[in-house]
């Protein structure tokens, strides 16, 4: 009786997976939202009198890194958002980007490595003491991850 039990085990396992499948679909169909693009959005404090010099930067290296990321379909879209801010502590310019799905993070480090290799000849050491270079222009604030909810129609 034990051995005919352990032997129906793995049919078991396939039917219980198999039932379970269509089930998964339902709670996700019963959703009244669809998940959308994920954005990812970077709070920044240009330090005064340095504006222009970040915006150089931006525009010389940020903007095309990224309108090289968007004929790659690694990004979806980008912007810079000016803010004002009611504290010096708090941003002055915002980074955004948008991605297609948390999926697009998986190995984003080194798609975006490579895509800095091919546009500057930069390598990963280059890029962090250019990085540097930036530093007292602005403070990076954080960084925050959010998703997209659609309204299903």
């Amino acid at each position: 009786m034990r051995r005919t039990i352990l032997g129906l085990l793995p049919a078991i396992a396939i039917m219980v997976t198999l039932t379970a499948l269509p089930a998964t679909r339902a709670r996700a169909d019963a959703l009244p939202y669809k998940e959308g693009p994920v954005v990812d959005v970077t709070p920044i404090r240009v330090q005064d009198g340095r504006f222009y010099d970040y915006w150089s930067y931006l525009e010389s290296h940020w903007k095309v890194t990224m309108e090289a990321a968007k004929k790659e379909g690694l990004v979806v879209s980008y912007s810079v958002l000016s803010a004002t801010p009611r504290s010096p502590q708090e941003p002055n310019l915002y980074l955004v980007v948008t991605y297609p799905n948390y999926a697009a993070f998986d190995g984003i480090d080194e798609k975006m490595a490579a895509l800095d290799q091919k546009l500057f000849g930069s390598s990963p050491q280059k890029s962090e003491e250019d990085s540097g270079k930036r530093g007292p222009m602005r403070t990076v604030l954080g960084d925050e991850i959010l998703r997209e909810l659609q309204f299903k129609k």
